[in-house]
């Protein structure tokens, strides 16, 4: 059974608020793929196809959620048009490397598992 109600749906445009914000007209709300809560901890995923790049802004986000202690983020390189493919997923760690972590769906989903056990075992703060 499938979760997603669309998979053929159109991504969100944001260009419409370009220029909201007057003293910075580029700033642009960004999307997130994939996120679980824990005991106010973040686990975020964003999804890239091998020659799909980052935006700039959504890369500086993305960083700077690393960079918090309560987020772990990670980029997945992969897709999930039908079956769900995963090549490689990285983890942005808070210094700001990138540390691959898995090589394969089943990877992510131990390492997304352990992720909870882990936020599950904190004290909620």
């Amino acid at each position: 059974m499938r979760l997603m109600r669309n998979q053929h749906a159109t991504h969100v445009d944001f260009f419409q608020f370009k220029g909201l914000i007057e003293t910075n007209p580029k700033a642009t709300p960004c999307n997130i793929d994939m996120v679980f809560e824990r005991k106010c901890k973040f686990f975020v995923g964003e999804w890239k196809r091998e020659s799909e790049s980052m935006s700039q802004g959504q890369g500086l986000l993305l960083r700077n959620l690393a960079k918090q202690p309560q987020f772990t983020v990670i980029i997945i390189q992969g897709n999930t048009d039908g079956e769900t493919i995963v090549e490689k997923f990285e983890q942005l760690c808070s210094d700001g490397v990138f540390r691959v972590r898995g090589k394969s769906f089943d990877d992510l989903k131990s390492f997304v598992t352990r992720w909870y056990n882990w936020a599950d075992a904190q004290e909620f703060s």
